[in-house]
């Protein structure tokens, strides 16, 4: 494997141990009741889902930025401004959180992970393949 390779997927990675790890705390030690709510319905987020939305983001992202990678010459660039669009963007599903906990339970999820992937992702490790 690259040092690319290694280094994306331990971002990919963190990205999810983060999102669980938040998720067990906040649910667990703080006692936050996570449910999500739409329309007349609502349901509990689960430990499954949260690793679920993580490890989708951060192989979207991944894949899109690969992409550029191959397609034009300033991908990091492009890829960083999409990145944070779609985060700004995410930050809107979790008003649908069910109370004041689980909204922002669901905002430090959406934050983090962010955080981590674009902090992470477009970086290239010393001599990494181009």
């Amino acid at each position: 494997m690259t040092n690319l390779l290694v280094r994306r997927s331990a971002v990919a990675a963190g990205a999810i141990v983060v999102a669980a790890a938040e998720f067990a705390i906040l649910r667990s030690a703080a006692g936050v009741d996570v449910a999500a709510g739409s329309g007349t319905s609502s349901r509990d987020v689960t430990m499954v889902a949260v690793v679920a939305a993580a490890a989708v983001a951060a192989l979207a992202g991944w894949a899109l930025l690969a992409l550029l990678e191959r397609t034009t010459a300033r991908a990091r660039v492009v890829w960083t401004a999409i990145a944070v669009a779609v985060l700004l963007v995410s930050l809107t599903g979790p008003l649908g959180g069910i109370g004041a906990g689980a909204k922002a339970t669901l905002v430090l999820l959406h934050l983090s992970v962010g955080a981590v992937l674009i902090a992470g992702l477009p970086r290239r490790p010393a001599g990494a393949d181009r």
